[in-house]
């Protein structure tokens, strides 16, 4: 059996889960997300407490896989998801306007990301988004998006990068 598949998960206050067949729903104050399990994968739901297991031993990285997704999906509607990018260099600027988000980030036009359903974006400042959600997986997937629009780069370390990341840099070249 997995390690991970062996832990169970608790369900936060205000979390309600619904098992049919090979569906998962939770639902919480945040809001509801829906999985879809393979059909050896079992979960059992008793007094607040989830666990995993799988009916085939040869599948028991998927049954870790499970229990990690449904207990993202348990923290995501019950407190949400969040990742800060900065941006860095003269004149990079980010606005949230509707479901848009413009970026001024040095091209000869602003780059306009359309923001999907599930996720908002907030600009404390020109120079911070903060991308929030209850799906872990597209939380991480729209900031990755708006980071590729200019990575950070090594000399400068201008471009957009996540608050928490270190950009190595380098030594420019010499005469």
């Amino acid at each position: 059996m997995s390690r991970i598949a062996n832990n169970p998960i608790t369900l936060p206050a205000g979390v309600n889960i619904d098992i049919k067949q090979q569906a998962v729903h939770v639902k919480g104050p945040k809001g509801e997300l829906n999985y879809r399990l393979q059909s050896d994968i079992n979960l059992n739901l008793q007094d607040n407490v989830l666990t995993v297991k799988s009916s085939d031993a040869s599948n028991d990285a998927m049954a870790g896989t499970t229990r990690a997704i449904v207990n993202n999906m348990c923290i995501g509607v019950s407190t949400g998801f969040q990742k800060k990018l900065q941006l860095v260099g003269v004149g990079y600027r980010a606005q949230a306007k509707g479901n848009d988000l413009t970026l001024t980030l040095g091209f000869s036009h602003p780059v306009v990301f359309k923001i999907p359903t599930g996720i908002s974006i907030e600009t404390p400042s020109q120079t911070e988004i903060v991308v929030n959600g209850v799906d872990k997986q597209l939380v991480g997937e729209v900031a990755s998006k708006i980071r590729q629009y200019r990575p950070p780069e090594p000399y400068k370390g201008k471009g957009v990068r996540y608050s928490d990341e270190h950009v190595v840099r380098k030594e420019a070249k010499k005469k």
